[in-house]
């Protein structure tokens, strides 16, 4: 049972755009305070994140799709386009992405208003998760058993910047002109993206 809550957990954090705590820490949680098997909570918290991050795609043109102007948008279903005819390199930019230890979100909500399907990368997303979770997990586990500092760390200085670089990321990829970057590879940025 508490499994399933695990799933539910790693979902609902990983179904945020930007202010949730990590995934992992949802599932060490779990796992110290039930003493649950590792490998199940991280099958279970990995699933979750999926079905959470699928969802964050889906959902996400809706609510920015109101706030961003018309040429910005041709420019993300541009790219979204150029993405979804290379989907081996989708695979394999999604893989080394949730690798390294940035929020997963930005990949989403890129994924998401460019219209990239997300079912296609999920199988690359699941496999770096389960690695980069696996690797949080272990050496968060020391952290986990001291709960204060858990709950300290939620609002430490790594979730700060973690949250801000996942802010970043976003900006950074409505900003960029797809188009001109790739048609005359040519890095050009473009503020003007609110209606």
């Amino acid at each position: 049972m508490y499994y399933f809550f695990v799933f539910i957990a790693s979902l609902l954090v990983d179904i945020i755009p930007f202010f949730g705590p990590p995934a992992w820490t949802v599932m060490v949680f779990f796992q110290i305070r039930y003493e649950l098997n590792t490998w199940l909570v991280l099958t279970a918290g990995v699933a979750g994140s999926a079905v959470g991050r699928y969802l964050l795609s889906a959902y996400i043109p809706v609510f920015f799709g109101g706030f961003i102007n018309n040429r910005k948008k041709e420019d993300i279903l541009f790219i979204g386009s150029k993405l979804s005819n290379n989907s081996w390199q989708v695979q394999v930019f999604v893989l080394l992405y949730t690798l390294v230890p940035l929020p997963s979100a930005p990949l989403f909500i890129a994924a998401g208003m460019a219209k990239i399907r997300a079912v296609h990368f999920i199988p690359s997303f699941i496999l770096g998760k389960f690695s980069s979770d696996m690797v949080m997990m272990i050496s968060g586990g020391y952290a986990a058993k001291n709960a204060i500092n858990l709950a300290a760390g939620i609002m430490s200085w790594e979730s700060i910047a973690g949250c801000s670089t996942g802010i970043f990321l976003v900006v950074l990829f409505f900003c960029i002109d797809w188009r001109i970057l790739l048609q005359k590879k040519r890095l050009r940025f473009s503020f003007n993206i609110w209606k």
